[in-house]
């Protein structure tokens, strides 16, 4: 079953992406164990669970893609293991239970394309790459797409060639925003990565906000907690004081890709106090435990009821 929530004119539905151990290490950056492990649960060898789970998006008869997870079948057993593969991409196997196959994808938003985000994007027909989305456009940042085809000697490990070759034709770029369509923009933030979006939904004066990797979990939502694996950190500290903000000041409600626990989260405006949550269909794999005395409170009147499809 899969998880969905409507949003106006709009159907959110979260598809099976792969799910991965990562070193928490490496996405607390800085923040020392001692505090972040107050917050947010890993397993005994410091492993947090993750989630890779792209976000469809049914808006006026048209079908809309936030990134693609992981391209499993692509990977060897090294990197497997390095990237801590705990089960397959499963974004096809979704879009059949919706009753939809890949070539009814009409658009695909990429935040940026990390090969967690971007694997996704092609796939093996008889041993060759073809593009998973045949029919679609994908919208790229300009300088992510420039990044990715000429990466330095930091990103090559994670954009890799076999997750871009095949899509050229469908490539469009854009510069600092991009309205895809009434309703769904685009924003350039860099930080995680230096062409890194994030993305706005908005209905009837009600915005939804999709900061991608520039806030992994919900907990990462401290300006100051960036993660080791972003390439320009106090961009991302930049982005997230202004966005984080607005969002606050605003009302919107965050929306995850990553996060294991929560699918949406709305704060009031001092980002203190939850007003609306959606939790996770599914049981995180590594949940929470007494060690995480000041993990986020959540109360009941603010749980949103939780909707399946398929």
């Amino acid at each position: 079953m899969l998880q969905t929530y409507t949003f106006g004119e709009m159907r959110l539905t979260w598809l099976r992406g792969a799910d991965k151990y990562t070193d928490a290490g490496t996405l607390f950056g800085p923040v020392p164990k001692a505090v972040w492990s107050r917050f947010y649960p890993t397993t005994e060898d410091g492993l947090m669970a993750d989630v890779t789970d792209p976000i469809l998006i049914a808006y006026r008869g048209k079908h809309y893609l936030i990134d693609t997870s992981l391209g499993t079948e692509k990977l060897d057993a090294k990197l497997r293991r390095n990237l801590g593969v705990l089960s397959e991409n499963r974004v096809l196997e979704s879009l059949a239970c919706l009753g939809l196959g890949p070539e009814q994808i009409d658009v695909v938003m990429m935040t940026h394309m990390h090969n967690d985000h971007a694997g996704g994007l092609t796939r093996l027909v008889d041993g060759q790459l073809v593009p998973t989305f045949p029919n679609a456009v994908i919208y790229i940042n300009e300088i992510e797409w420039e990044e990715v085809r000429h990466p330095n000697p930091r990103t090559r490990a994670t954009y890799l060639r076999e997750n871009w070759e095949a899509i050229q034709d469908q490539v469009q770029t854009f510069g600092e925003s991009f309205t895809v369509t009434d309703g769904i923009e685009m924003h350039r933030t860099g930080g995680h990565s230096n062409g890194h979006c994030l993305i706005l939904l908005k209905q009837a004066g009600e915005t939804i906000i999709h900061m991608a990797d520039t806030i992994l979990t919900h907990v990462h939502r401290n300006p100051l907690w960036v993660a080791a694996v972003d390439d320009y950190p106090m961009d991302s500290i930049a982005a997230k004081q202004k966005w984080v903000t607005e969002a606050y000041e605003n009302g919107y409600t965050f929306l995850f890709y990553h996060d294991p626990f929560y699918a949406l989260l709305k704060f009031d405006s001092t980002g203190q106090e939850v007003v609306a949550c959606l939790e996770r269909f599914r049981k995180p794999l590594v949940p929470f435990t007494d060690k995480q005395d000041k993990r986020l409170e959540v109360p009941d009147h603010a749980k949103l009821p939780i909707v399946t499809l398929g």
